[in-house]
């Protein structure tokens, strides 16, 4: 990076709740950071935007992003990943070890640390498995994975069953300072269903996923982090009682957080009655009256955090029947524009809240000197036109899969530059 170069942000409304900042002013970076913020900062800037009319705010930080490299490069790899990231105004994402091999030695992370050193276009932090080949069985070393560089683990995509094991993984995860990012599903319950379990799966002819395959995980595992007085981060959140369960646990002081997803609180289960497998994700869509509850859940401050669960898969995963279609979905370049069109321009929640959920919670989850625009920080920082309204197209998607659920959406608020660590490095096509 080029992290010389001196860039004047002039007139843009500056969102950043960790300073209390709502107001249009300037942002001076320099050698990376940034050096000043206030009215008509005089400057020789070598690079000048006019943000009059815009958003400018931290860059996002995206807890739950699968990159797929090593082992399916076909899908997506760091360089592409991260490049679909700066589009959507994502700065740092949190990428998932379920990769081939897991992220579940030493070994295997100094592999993936290296492609990120070559490769990657943004910050990305490393999560570790929890299990060995996330199987379930065995505990990977915490403490070797921590030594290099892992930020986090977990083992999304499945949830490990057996509860003695799940105690230890929060005890040596409570020793080594390491975040745990849990996947609640009991596979008993969720017996590979593909939907949601009730009227849809019924009107489908396919099988459903209860809530209880969700919230009776999310109950145990906040138990289980109690009694090791661990923190525990609580994935792609979906339903109303998975909402309440956490919301108890707050008030009784348990060190939870949790993160959504866009599609959680924009798309309900209707939308998979087309059998559009672009639908298709774990946890499904849920009712209308579970969307409400993370939409409340937003409102309210029980979910801290909105993350992408970005999952790329080729057409040969997503374009076959749809019991047999993988699960999950495309998500780093829509999940602002769907965050400000669901969240912002129907008044739930205002900039300020938005940039809570989007930057600043998620970097003080992880940990990170991100997420706010203070003097000294990381100029990781994104410009945004709040009423560009665009339509989500296959042709213009910058990740190598296309499987988005919004294509042909219209939706509002539109990035029109990134800049990572003092340098632009998105800016959209005028």
């Amino acid at each position: 990076m080029n992290a010389g170069k001196t860039i004047l942000i002039k007139n843009g409304r500056v969102i950043d709740p960790a300073n209390n900042i709502d107001d249009t002013l300037h942002i001076l970076v320099e050698n990376g950071r940034v050096s000043k913020i206030g009215k008509n900062i005089k400057s020789e800037a070598q690079d000048i935007i006019d943000a009059t009319d815009k958003i400018v705010m931290p860059g996002l930080v995206d807890m739950h992003v699968h990159l797929r490299e090593p082992g399916r490069e076909d899908k997506e790899t760091i360089e592409s990943g991260t490049k679909a990231a700066l589009k959507g105004g994502v700065t740092t994402v949190l990428a998932m070890p379920n990769t081939l091999p897991a992220i579940d030695s030493p070994e295997t992370a100094g592999l993936l640390k290296n492609i990120i050193r070559k490769t990657a276009m943004a910050n990305v932090l490393m999560s570790g498995a929890i299990t060995k080949a996330r199987l379930g069985k065995e505990l990977t070393d915490i403490a070797a994975l921590k030594k290099q560089g892992v930020t986090a683990i977990s083992d999304d995509g499945s949830s490990v069953d057996d509860p003695k094991l799940m105690l230890e993984a929060f005890k040596k995860a409570k020793q080594n300072k390491v975040l745990v990012c849990c996947h609640c599903e009991d596979k008993n319950l969720s017996q590979n269903g593909v939907v949601n379990l009730g009227f849809t799966s019924t009107k489908m002819g396919l099988r459903g996923i209860s809530r209880e395959s969700e919230y009776k995980r999310i109950e145990r595992d906040i138990q289980l982090a109690d009694k090791a007085k661990c923190p525990l981060h609580v994935c792609h959140v979906s339903c109303r009682e998975s909402v309440e369960i956490i919301a108890r646990a707050k008030r009784k002081g348990i060190k939870v957080t949790c993160e959504t997803a866009p599609h959680y609180f924009s798309l309900s289960e209707e939308e998979v009655w087309g059998y559009d497998t672009n639908m298709k994700m774990n946890p499904p869509l849920r009712s209308k009256e579970d969307v409400e509850s993370i939409r409340l859940g937003l409102k309210k401050g029980t979910i801290d955090a909105i993350a992408s669960d970005h999952a790329p898969h080729t057409e040969n995963d997503k374009d076959i029947e749809f019991e047999r279609a993988e699960f999950g979905i495309i998500g780093l370049e829509t999940e602002l524009a769907v965050s400000i069109t669901e969240l912002v321009k129907t008044g739930l929640l205002d900039w300020s809240g938005l940039v809570r959920k989007n930057s600043f919670n998620p970097a003080r989850i992880l940990g990170l000197n991100k997420g706010n625009l203070g003097v000294n920080k990381d100029a990781d920082i994104v410009i945004v036109d709040p009423d560009k309204k665009w339509i989500v197209s296959r042709e213009t998607v910058v990740s190598k899969s296309k499987n988005s659920p919004f294509v042909g959406r219209e939706l509002t608020g539109a990035v029109e530059y990134t800049i990572y660590s003092g340098e632009v490095v998105y800016r959209s096509a005028k």
